[in-house]
């Protein structure tokens, strides 16, 4: 949930705008992307859909559904290895992040895989496309953790689904922010209010944010799913596999076998 860079900045909770974090979201993935490409390319892969660190792949878990012929939307996509998958499977896709730098490896993951897809450089908050475009709309960790106005992008999905649409995207479970991130013993205490809705934030010696990450409570999420007009199907918490022995940031085999570290919401557009 909450990388570190180097010099690590100042962390606090505080609100911010969404200026502020458009900004900063844009800044820190694109100074990051080769990093993260560098750490987590490898699990995610080239063309695959991996929903969390846990390692739950659409190819398994299916909460697509049948995605031939449909048209998807990849919102945060990051390198697009889920909308390459999807692509390879007769989905007409779009990927679309707000970072360059990451758009960057998208574009030269597709050449190393031979999967081209559309990318798109735009703000999750204003999608670029016209209404009832889309049959799916899906991201794995992308755009909703970013924005300082989720509301506003569960109806912007809306706006850009068919009707019978789907919307599934998966985030940090929101019982998390109760702990330290931690991938050890240190990350099994509480220390947090669940209820603080405060985002972390990251920022420099101006008080500037260079990184912002929005938390929202599980019934949070479900009201703003409903408000936009949505009907949640399911909600998936993945447990952590046996043989998973891969440290991601926070996430680990010890927190993982306790308490869940990803939420997958399932919803459907009527």
């Amino acid at each position: 949930m909450q990388p570190t860079a180097d010099p690590a900045p100042a962390v606090t909770r505080r609100a911010v705008t969404d200026d502020e974090t458009r900004a900063a979201s844009r800044r820190w993935w694109d100074g990051d992307a080769d990093d993260y490409q560098a750490e987590h390319g490898a699990f995610l892969g080239d063309a695959d859909l991996v929903w969390c660190p846990e390692g739950l792949r659409e190819a398994d878990a299916r909460l697509l559904g049948d995605v031939s012929g449909r048209r998807v939307l990849e919102l945060g996509c990051g390198a697009a290895a889920g909308a390459r998958w999807l692509a390879g499977r007769g989905a007409g896709v779009v990927a679309m992040d707000l970072s360059a730098g990451m758009l960057r490896h998208a574009r030269l993951a597709s050449d190393r895989s031979g999967i081209p897809v559309p990318l798109v450089q735009a703000d999750g908050l204003a999608l670029p496309f016209g209404a009832a475009t889309f049959d799916i709309v899906c991201t794995a960790f992308g755009t909703v953790p970013f924005v300082a106005d989720s509301q506003s992008v569960m109806r912007e999905v809306a706006r850009v689904l068919r009707p019978g649409g789907r919307w599934v995207f998966s985030i940090t479970h929101p019982m998390r922010w109760v702990f330290l991130d931690d991938p050890g013993e240190a990350g099994l205490m509480a220390v947090q209010s669940y209820f603080d809705r405060r985002p972390y934030v990251e920022q420099d010696d101006d008080g500037v944010p260079v990184y912002v990450e929005q938390h929202r409570t599980l019934g949070d999420r479900v009201r703003e799913l409903v408000a936009a007009g949505f009907v949640l199907r399911d909600l998936v918490e993945p447990e952590w596999p046996e043989g998973h022995e891969q440290v991601w940031g926070q996430w680990s085999p010890l927190r993982g076998q306790i308490f869940p570290g990803t939420a997958i919401f399932v919803a459907e557009l009527p």
